[in-house]
């Protein structure tokens, strides 16, 4: 058996910059953390050896790749030919709320497949393949951000070239700036829950439009504002632009706010708030503010919003446990 444990992310800024209708005209960049919260994939040699048995949030068991009706699953098992074993997925929170878990599990299914081949696929390789498999062969309307961030793990600025290559580069701060950083993040979960693929292909249909480039040349702008900030140690600066690109993303694509998302927005602001942002492609999930610890529980109280608490996580898509195959135990 062989168990992966792959992160969530929390993208900051630049969100959007990541798409190749963009990038590959003005580059882009994207300020984003990993967050200590899951997707667990498992992989186990299957009883009946011409069956495949997969369990997500729906259970399937076929035997032949082409009748799989999870899109990642059938294209990444149909590719490379595996069957005969069971593959089991686990995440900490569901899809569909903003924190990259799509991604997170094609990087972490990439990574317990290599590992049951006993091969090795770098953090970079992982997160090339997993692009690969949503963008080109799915044709999944999004960006790449998702797929670095949940391999590669860490604080980090990601930059996104015009020729497809990928820089990450950890951002470097000190230690406590970071600490007061995740001190005073707080996360509430709205309840609504959106389709990240119909309002991405919005925004995606949008730069072909005539000046809408700009607002992501503005938050390409912002994110790099961010990072010299938190490299100042500049935490008032951070959430101040956490605001404004809050303010600019709103822009991108009509599903991205609504008017219940606003009015909490509001009320956070008078409420002790910064800044803040609304996690992923937007219409739902995970609200994201800057306030400081002192101010939070007034917070709290205000939103009356469930609070989803988080730490910053390091390390990426990680083999969390390796065990013989029972058939090598004769």
């Amino acid at each position: 058996m062989i168990i992966t444990r792959t992160p969530f992310r929390v993208s900051f800024c630049g969100g959007g910059s990541d798409m190749a209708g963009f990038y590959r005209e003005h580059g882009g960049c994207v300020l984003s953390t990993t967050i200590n919260r899951y997707m667990y994939i498992t992989i186990h040699p299957y009883f009946d050896e011409g069956k495949t048995s997969l369990k997500y949030s729906q259970n399937e068991i076929v035997g032949d790749a082409n009748e799989i009706r999870h899109s990642i699953l059938r294209c990444v098992l149909k590719e490379q030919q595996v069957s005969g074993v069971e593959i089991s997925s686990t995440a900490d929170v569901p899809s569909g709320t903003g924190l990259g878990s799509s991604s997170s599990f094609t990087v972490g299914l990439l990574h317990t497949l290599a590992c049951y081949r006993g091969e090795y696929l770098s953090k970079r390789k992982l997160a090339e393949e997993a692009c690969r498999v949503e963008i080109e062969r799915l044709g999944a309307p999004i960006g790449k951000q998702d797929q670095y961030a949940a391999a590669f793990g860490g604080l980090n600025f990601i930059t996104f070239h015009p020729d497809d290559t990928v820089s990450v580069e950890p951002v470097v701060t000190g230690r406590e700036t970071l600490r007061q950083l995740q001190e005073n993040l707080i996360l509430f979960y709205t309840g609504l829950t959106h389709d990240a693929n119909r309002i991405l292909a919005e925004q995606r249909n949008n730069l072909q439009k005539a000046g809408q480039s700009a607002g992501l040349l503005c938050m390409c702008s912002l994110a790099k504002d961010m990072k010299e900030a938190l490299e100042k140690h500049s935490l008032e600066s951070f959430g101040e632009i956490l605001d404004e690109g809050w303010q600019r993303k709103r822009e991108l694509a009509g599903g991205i706010s609504n008017p219940r998302i606003d009015a909490l927005y509001e009320c956070a602001l008078a409420n002790g708030a910064v800044g803040g942002k609304l996690l992923g492609a937007g219409g739902g999930g995970f609200l994201l503010f800057y306030c400081p610890k002192e101010k939070q529980e007034r917070l709290r109280r205000a939103l009356r919003l469930k609070c989803f608490p988080f730490r910053f996580e390091h390390d990426g898509s990680t083999v969390i446990y390796s065990g013989d195959p029972y058939w090598e135990e004769a």
